[in-house]
Order: C-alpha cells, then structure tokens, then sequence
C-alpha cells in the first residue's frame, strides 16, 4: 500500500531460498501475495507481520515454509498477472491475499478489484490450495458510499469461493486510540511496534486452515 509505485521490493522467502522443492519435501508452503502492507515498506527486514509469522510457526512447531512474494505499490492487476509463475513455482498449500489497497489509491474500478482477486482466489483453488483473503479500509474521506462497497469487495469474494477472510488487516491498529504513533510518518504503514497485531489478526484466521500438528 503506497501513494506511488514504489518499484519492486523482489520475492523474499523468511526461510531460505524457496523453489518448488520446498513443496516436495511435505512441508506445506504458505504464500503471500501482497503489497507494501505485507512487504517490509519502511521496516528492518524481519520485522514486519510476515517474517513474524515464520517465527510463530516455528514456536508453535508448526512445519510450514513462509514464501512472501509481496511487492510495495502491487494493484490487484498486478498480483494477478505474476500470480500463475509463483504458482507453478512454490505450489503453495496455502495462499494469504493482500491486495486491493492500492487499487483503492488509484481510483480504480471496483469491479476490476473484485474480479481480480476472484481470478487469483479461483487459480490458486484450482491448483489444491486454501486461500485466506485479507481485506483493507479505506479513509472515510473517500466517502462513506464508496468506502462502504470498497470494504465490500473482499466479502464477496470470500463469500463467492468459500474462502477464509480477515476482514481488516489493520485492526486494533488504524482504530486504536494512539493510532498515530502507530504509524510511519507517511500515515499509511504501520511503523514495527503494530506489527505483531497485523500477524494476531491474521493468524486467527490462519491458523484454522493449517494442518494440526
């Protein structure tokens, strides 16, 4: 999530270089298809939500290998565009969808949103994985209309594919009362201190579609 495209940030695993051979050692692979929210934008490596994840699963002796294929500035469009080759490489048994924020920056439409993440949603299914699907909020200075369908969209997507949803990656986060400090100076990535809550909400809902150890 960012105001410009910020370029790529490149495909980084948090467990050593991951290739398809990750999945044919019978650890399941977890991918996260997202963008600077997921990518480290403005954080140390290792201290953002997804190298966090990596650490909870190793706690929780839960063998599981993390590919995080975020880029800062990704659009749904773009996710879905790169989305077959990391498909075909990692075989992931589970894909985490973070996209949409950006498309939201953009002004761009909707139903290219919806349709976009239910193409990626359905391409992943295809290939035997579970999808969780991470919604985002916007401002409600775009409007309470348009905030209301934007927020709508990952719902209906989830709803659509019977797909997991978290429905706000950043709550306790952009709604709690010392919300600013919270936040980089640019008032759009949390800063390394909310990190941990980013991986608490989505590890509620992660955490039903992993394999029980």
């Amino acid at each position: 999530m960012t105001t410009t495209a910020l370029g790529s940030a490149g495909i980084w695993t948090t467990a050593a270089q991951a290739s398809s051979s990750t999945a044919a050692s019978g650890k399941p692979v977890i991918l996260v298809l997202g963008d600077s929210l997921s990518a480290e934008y403005g954080l140390k490596r290792g201290e953002g939500w997804v190298p966090l994840l990596e650490k909870r699963l190793a706690q929780q002796k839960i063998a599981a290998t993390v590919v995080n294929a975020s880029i800062s500035g990704d659009t749904s469009s773009g996710g879905r565009a790169r989305f077959a080759p990391l498909l075909a490489q990692h075989k992931p048994s589970l894909v985490v969808l973070e996209l949409g924020a950006n498309d939201a920056l953009r002004g761009l439409p909707l139903a290219d949103t919806e349709s976009n993440l239910m193409q990626i949603t359905k391409a992943a299914q295809a290939a035997g994985a579970k999808v969780l699907i991470v919604g985002i909020q916007v401002p409600p200075n775009y409007g309470a209309d348009y905030t209301r369908r934007f927020e709508a969209v990952f719902s209906k997507v989830a709803t659509a594919t019977r797909s997991a949803l978290v429905p706000f990656l950043l709550k306790g986060v952009a709604d709690a009362p010392d919300a600013l400090s919270l936040f980089q100076a640019d008032r759009i990535h949390p800063t390394a201190a909310a990190q941990p809550q980013l991986l608490d909400n989505v590890w509620t809902e992660l955490r039903k579609l992993l394999p029980r150890q």
